[in-house]
């Protein structure tokens, strides 16, 4: 569903909730005949709103568990809100699970028609794309490798490469700028601010405080599923991190 012309993403009185299964049928059958929840769910986001205008370097923050990676996967398409509305005007590129659509049988040029496919971009797309894809990935010998031999390493560079050249409105990253080697790390990081440069509208996900206030215009605060602050991110950053002076968490 479309946003208004001004925004890119809009979350009105967003919720996401799981039911977490039983773990025995112990549990299960009691909770049939009492009639009632066997567990109680798990609300990933409650009653959540916000907006992202075109152009925005929106960057989140958070403890594990506070609903980061839910709002980036409901922004992504890849999930459903419980409750309320999610409206995306435009095409997103999503940096969550680098390589999550490859087929491990398939050849690294199989899966990059394969997975541009996925991402929305036409067969010539993917055609006028795939030396760029290539070469960004730095796999010209591997190509028509299948991918269950790639290194890790391989595989997470050649998911960043189609994903980067995907022509994207809108980028969501998840931690994943620490992609390869250190050459790499520093490409990856330098097309991440030409995006940035150019006006895309881009969303962030990280547990680095250093991340989040270099790179985002503005911050947002998640715990327990709920926006705690939205505004500058210097300042959200500070807010965050004045709550928990020993944390030290790694992505």
């Amino acid at each position: 569903m479309q946003t208004a012309s001004s925004a890119a993403i809009e979350f009105r009185n967003v919720t996401k909730r799981f039911q977490m299964r039983e773990s025995s049928l112990r549990e299960f059958v009691p909770a049939i005949f009492n009639k009632r929840e066997a567990t109680p769910p798990f609300y990933a986001l409650q009653d959540v709103s916000f907006t992202v205008n075109r152009g925005e370097t929106l960057g989140i923050i958070g403890r594990n568990g506070s609903g980061k990676s839910t709002a980036l996967k409901l922004i992504a398409g890849v999930m459903a809100p419980t409750q309320g509305t999610v409206l995306v005007g435009g095409r997103v590129s999503p940096l969550i699970e680098l390589g999550a659509g490859f087929h491990p049988d398939l050849t690294g040029r199989e899966n990059v028609h394969l997975n541009g496919s996925i991402l929305g971009l036409s067969g010539q797309e993917i055609d006028d794309q795939f030396s760029a894809i290539v070469e960004f990935a730095e796999l010209q010998e591997f190509i028509d490798m299948p991918v269950k031999r790639y290194s890790s390493g391989m595989y997470m560079r050649l998911g960043f490469a189609v994903a980067v050249h995907s022509s994207p409105n809108i980028l969501l990253v998840d931690e994943v700028l620490s992609v390869g080697d250190a050459f790499f790390q520093d490409k990856c990081q330098q097309r991440m601010h030409d995006f940035k440069q150019q006006g895309m509208t881009i969303v962030v996900v990280s547990h680095s405080a250093e991340t989040i206030t270099s790179f985002c215009d503005r911050g947002m605060w998640l715990d327990h599923g709920r926006v705690v602050a939205d505004g500058p991110a210097q300042q959200v950053v500070d807010d965050y991190m004045a709550t928990v002076p020993q944390h030290a968490e790694a992505g």
